[in-house]
């Protein structure tokens, strides 16, 4: 019996220990926690505002707040743990080991989340805008995390991972706010240069989409065979672009026709009038 109570009491003397040794410790974790928890949700909404006031992509400031406020809690959890006196070197080992092994076996979506991470912030096209990239022309329909959505005129939806646009030239046509058509016209040898070139010109005046500045150019880029080539080259809205380039060969054709414009055929070099 005698012994059973100096058992106990020393059990009792143990606890007493502990909670002497531990209890201002584990109080003081509590508060820290509870505090610390507070201001890392404060500094996440402010790195949010900074993030949208700073011009980031809406699409992505509520992942980057969401990763501020985990990564601070995460710091915060383990500086607790250490004031209270538990060993956080073997959970920081562990952790770095699997993330290094997560990190290897998804090393090309890890690539294309951190290139869609660049695009969103600093935005070389936003949604909306016509962009060519690896030799795919379409409109920006989303920017997702991992890859970029566009649209090709004939309405196929094209999937790029966003890590080969940022190791790619990407050409943006809407970042000005217009794009400039490449129209190619042949002209005879015997016809007047300065003629054609007022006759294209008053057509590309009658077209609405056109636009007046810059003016349009119009100009001889080579000598054929058979024929003179010239370049036509009018600005447009990007949106425009294809419904432009339809309306520009027709008033050219139909001018031509107006003003009795000959064209050179190239079979035994015979010239000919172009019908309506």
């Amino acid at each position: 019996m005698e012994n059973q109570v100096a058992q106990t009491l020393n059990w009792v003397d143990k606890i007493t220990e502990m909670v002497i040794e531990y209890a201002p410790k584990l109080g003081l974790a509590l508060v820290l926690l509870f505090i610390g928890l507070r201001v890392c949700n404060w500094i996440a909404r402010i790195a949010g505002k900074a993030m949208e006031t700073a011009g980031i992509s809406h699409n992505i400031v509520p992942f980057l707040r969401s990763l501020v406020g985990i990564s601070l809690k995460v710091l915060l959890i383990f500086s607790v743990a250490s004031l209270v006196g538990i060993d956080t070197a073997s959970f920081l080992a562990v952790l770095a080991a699997a993330g290094f092994a997560v990190g290897l076996a998804l090393q090309g979506s890890l690539s294309n989340f951190a290139a869609g991470i660049i695009i969103l912030i600093f935005r070389p096209y936003k949604v909306g805008d016509w962009v060519e990239i690896l030799d795919k022309f379409g409109k920006v329909e989303q920017i997702q995390i991992f890859n970029t959505i566009i649209t090709t005129p004939g309405m196929k939806t094209l999937v790029i991972p966003n890590g080969q646009v940022v190791e790619n030239v990407v050409t943006n046509y809407s970042q000005k706010g217009m794009i400039r058509l490449e129209v190619s016209v042949t002209m005879p040898y015997n016809e007047s240069f300065p003629r054609v070139q007022e006759i294209i010109k008053g057509a590309l005046e009658t077209i609405p989409m056109v636009l007046k500045q810059p003016a349009p150019e119009v100009g001889i880029e080579t000598f054929d065979t058979h024929n003179i080539l010239l370049t036509v080259r009018p600005y447009v809205n990007p949106d425009d672009y294809w419904e432009a380039t339809f309306e520009v060969h027709r008033a050219i054709k139909q001018a031509f026709h107006e003003n009795k414009v000959n064209v050179a055929y190239s079979e035994g070099v015979e010239m000919g009038s172009i019908g309506q």
